[in-house]
């Protein structure tokens, strides 16, 4: 019986999750029946992803799922022959997961997100908007980080064209600088935050809290917290779709295919998110167009 590594940043399984067994299922794996998981939860605990890839080298599974980029670095870092399956990862190529997005040529494939791209779409969408809005504020971990960085040079390769200034703050790897940053954030008196999709999740108490009270319309990749903690809109892929498509190398593995040669793919379907009920609180009217595109709209 095959056995899979399951590396994941969180602390226990969700509905995507559910999605990559589901999709497992459908084309013929039935956990415990012909194929094993061995699942790892690191509980948003990076300094743990080594640890447990390395693990899952010496059960020697027969191949390793990862969720996140800096997960896919450690199952990589832990091993060069052992396949490996991202169930979602940014900028696959720029951080050398993979020589190419169309040859891959090593032992690392699947779903990879182009985050600059992303995070370029997610101003537009800001400006269309927002079109009043002159002044944003970026939030992210560490500005210095090599993703960051691209970001950042996205963002503002683009703003001029939009009206707009950026402001980039750091809140820290853990969000412990957060309250700093949105000081600095309230000084220059943005007209709206874009927050980080992967920092959103550590800070969404703070952000909400800030943005409720300075009445600041907030921005994410991360758009299941935008329904849940008083963002405005979130625009991201459909990470189901990711998960379910990502079974389908898991497939193609087992029956012999090398990562090597299966091409990474990109998102195919994205989710744009609106809350009405924080536009309401703030007192914001949302463009008809954009409602009209939206995959999914909080009333």
């Amino acid at each position: 019986m095959p056995r899979i590594g399951y590396l994941h940043f969180r602390a226990g399984p969700i509905a995507t999750d559910e999605a990559f067994r589901q999709a497992l299922r459908d084309l013929g794996w039935v956990e415990g029946k012909n194929i094993a998981i061995e699942y790892r939860w690191a509980a948003g605990k990076r300094d743990h992803y080594l640890i447990m890839a390395e693990e899952l080298v010496r059960l020697k599974v027969d191949l390793i799922v990862t969720a996140t980029r800096r997960a896919a670095q450690a199952a990589k870092n832990a091993t060069r022959t052992i396949p490996i399956v991202m169930l979602v990862s940014s900028d696959a190529v720029e951080n050398k997961l993979v020589a190419s997005l169309a040859r891959p040529g090593g032992n690392v494939t699947g779903m990879s997100e182009q985050s600059s791209a992303l995070y370029t779409k997610l101003l537009e969408l800001l400006h269309e908007t927002l079109p009043k809005v002159t002044r944003v504020a970026y939030l992210a971990g560490n500005l210095t980080s090599p993703s960051v960085s691209r970001n950042m040079r996205a963002l503002k390769a683009v703003a001029p064209a939009l009206g707009l200034t950026i402001q980039s703050l750091a809140v820290g790897r853990k969000g412990e600088k957060v309250k700093r940053a949105l000081e600095a954030a309230a000084q220059e008196q943005p007209g709206a935050l874009l927050v980080g999709g992967s920092i959103y999740r550590r800070i969404k108490r703070p952000i909400a809290e800030f943005a409720a009270k300075n009445r600041m319309p907030v921005f994410s990749p991360n758009w299941p917290l935008v329904e849940k903690h008083f963002g405005l809109l979130g625009y991201g892929p459909d990470w189901p779709d990711m998960y379910r498509r990502a079974a389908t190398y898991v497939d193609k593995i087992l029956k012999g295919a090398k990562p090597a040669d299966l091409p990474v793919e990109r998102p195919r379907q994205f989710n744009l998110v609106v809350n009405l009920k924080t536009a309401k609180a703030l007192g914001l009217k949302i463009p008809p167009e954009i409602l009209y595109r939206a995959t999914k709209v909080i009333k």
